[in-house]
């Protein structure tokens, strides 16, 4: 991905919760197309029949959600300052609900997550199916408070609830032949309403290097706030992985495969020039489309308020810069 001239973007300095991804909107056109149905009549025809719960009590200090135990680990707490909790349940990403960053938390009730299972597949001496409360209890739930940096250009502070994927790893006993973790996550229409969107090739796929899975920071995580994820969230597992663009962090997981190969990633399927594999944080490797030098926090106030420096590794080089060493960081992006 290479750099773009930083005068033809500064032009284009608008909040970045308006950028569409171009799968998003040529995604959008097709189906328009296909369905006879005009761009003005879109969020009624196309998506306003799609149930409007909401998953958590907006009001409260809280979701509303059931409570979980853990025990906050220091070491992965940064200082910043936390996102409010209304902000980081309303404003999200998960396109299996909606492409708006509203639609999520309006409509993510139809997802039903328990019961719930993962399966653990492909290269491991140890295949198993653990249900949820099983891997609840595989390892001690720490609180880690970590920054999250959307390939969009926006961030947010999140105190998630979880363990090191590494826990869970260690237990299969990946064999030689893993070298990578693939996550695959739920794609069911009758729970998933915005699966009949034709924005990506469903189900969502995301994967890592297994060096970076086995990484201390990489987060199997299962809540926020104190609380249960929320389904907007990506509830009830998902991975969490902080020195990469949050689309990396897969939500909603059900099958968890060990394979020799890279892995085809979704993003990286629909757009290879524009999401590649590794999606780490870097302020000088810009998106086609928009700068990544500097970042939107979510809650530090409207579009004027000046934008903050985007941060190599999202800050957390000091702990992963030696995965990559050697390694050109804007051939392998």
């Amino acid at each position: 991905m290479m750099s773009m001239n930083k005068s033809r973007l500064r032009g284009a300095d608008i909040p970045a919760s308006s950028i569409t991804p171009r799968e998003v909107a040529t995604g959008r056109r097709r189906f328009l197309q296909a369905s006879g149905i005009g761009l003005t009549g879109l969020g009624g025809a196309a998506l306003g029949a799609l149930p409007s719960s909401a998953a958590f009590a907006a009001d409260s200090p809280g979701t509303g959600l059931a409570k979980l135990s853990a025990t906050r680990n220091t070491r992965y707490v940064v200082t910043d300052k936390p996102t409010d909790i209304k902000d980081v349940t309303t404003y999200n990403n998960f396109y299996e609900f909606g492409t708006d960053k509203s639609d999520p938390a309006r409509r993510a009730g139809t997802l039903k997550p328990r019961p719930w299972q993962v399966a653990i597949e492909g290269e491991v001496k140890q295949p198993k199916v653990y249900d949820l409360d099983a891997l609840l209890k595989l390892a001690p739930l720490e609180e880690r408070v970590y920054r999250h940096r959307c390939v969009e250009g926006w961030s947010m502070v999140i105190p998630w609830i979880g363990y090191s994927l590494a826990e869970l790893i260690k237990r299969v006993q990946p064999t030689g032949n893993a070298k990578y973790v693939e996550f695959v996550t739920l794609a069911d229409p009758k729970q998933m309403p915005g699966l009949s969107y034709p924005v990506l090739s469903w189900p969502y796929v995301e994967g890592l290097r297994m060096d970076e899975a086995l990484h201390p920071l990489s987060l199997l995580t299962f809540g926020l706030y104190g609380e249960v994820l929320p389904n907007q969230n990506g509830a009830p597992v998902r991975m969490v992985v902080p020195w990469k663009y949050g689309f990396k962090s897969a939500k909603s997981i059900v099958k968890i495969r060990f394979v020799e190969k890279m892995p085809l990633t979704s993003w990286n399927r629909a757009a290879s020039d524009e999401y590649g594999f590794y999606s780490n944080v870097n302020p000088d490797v810009d998106h086609p489309r928009w700068s990544q030098a500097t970042e939107r926090r979510i809650g530090d106030g409207g579009i004027f308020t000046p934008k903050r420096k985007t941060l190599m590794f999202n800050g957390y080089g000091e702990q992963v810069a030696s995965l990559y060493q050697g390694m050109d960081l804007r051939k392998f992006f």
